[in-house]
């Protein structure tokens, strides 16, 4: 009986120890996104004027998804010394009517 215990104590060791290491690298992973996302807010505050930053958080809210590749876009281009001055409102509006999907229209013919 005494070995059976033993047996479970270290089984219930093993995937403590286990467990545990896999919240670290949880938290590792989360520590990185972290500062992948603060060097992206640096990145774009450095290349976008305040109104575009905000326009672009506002899309953020209703399409993360375009808001992401956009910002992602962005940033590519700014890291390849592409964009030399700062993109203003206007500049980013005509970038997101490149991107955005067209919508379609719906008409309601009545007879």
């Amino acid at each position: 009986m005494d070995e059976l215990e033993e047996i479970r104590r270290r089984k219930l060791m093993e995937l403590q120890a286990k467990r545990e290491k896999e919240l670290e690298e949880l938290a590792k992973q989360q520590e990185m996104q972290r500062q992948i996302e603060m060097q992206k807010k640096a990145i774009l505050r450095a290349i976008l004027e305040p109104e575009a930053r905000e326009r672009l958080s506002r899309i953020k809210l209703a399409h993360p998804d375009i808001a992401e590749a956009v910002e992602n876009q962005l940033i590519a281009l700014a890291q390849s010394g592409r964009i030399t001055k700062k993109i203003t409102d206007e500049m980013l509006v005509e970038i997101l009517k490149r991107i955005m999907p067209k919508r379609r229209e719906t008409r309601i013919i009545r007879k």
